[in-house]
């Protein structure tokens, strides 16, 4: 017999969505810039200022921090990093709104110049969100495809600069 409690567990509605492009940058170089936090808010259009809490390099366990703007709301937000695998894999977990959330790059090298890059995220859907996952679906696929071409066009411009000095 189930208890009542049980009968209304809600079961997690889950989505996923991949960005992957190639970069004219090496491996490392895409690695260095990723794993900068405080060049976050480059790249990723919510975050305004971010940080290792306490300093140091990313490690499983660490807990990056964000000033962000969603929807003209201005509020802090943490992120723990749960894997680092130098310089292929980074990933993340915290929280999207109500919605539990985790997300990685992943890094594999091309060739010496150039680097293929994947993010993906992941996104248990709570709240309101279940309502409409299409919307939050393609609104997050949209954002991760910006991300991404901004990550792209700031690591080769690092790169050209870097080739020319």
């Amino acid at each position: 017999m189930q208890l009542e409690s049980d009968q209304r567990k809600v079961l997690p509605m889950t989505i996923r969505i991949e960005s992957r492009l190639t970069i004219a940058s090496s491996v490392n170089e895409v690695w260095a810039y990723v794993c900068d936090v405080a060049r976050w808010p480059e790249w990723a259009p919510t975050v305004l200022e971010c940080w290792v809490r306490g300093g140091g390099p990313l490690r499983p366990g660490s807990q990056v921090e964000q000033r962000a703007r969603d929807l003209q709301w201005t509020h802090d937000r943490s992120q723990e990093v749960t894997a680092v695998e130098p310089p292929r894999y980074v990933a993340f977990a915290g929280r999207m709104g109500t919605s539990a959330a985790r997300w990685a790059m992943e890094l594999e090298p091309v060739d010496a110049g150039r680097t293929d890059a994947k993010m993906w995220i992941e996104v248990d859907l709570a709240g309101f969100m279940r309502l409409i996952p299409g919307l939050f679906k393609g609104s997050i696929q949209r954002v991760s495809d910006r991300e991404m071409a901004a990550i792209k066009a700031a690591v080769e411009s690092d790169t050209r600069k870097a080739a020319e000095s």
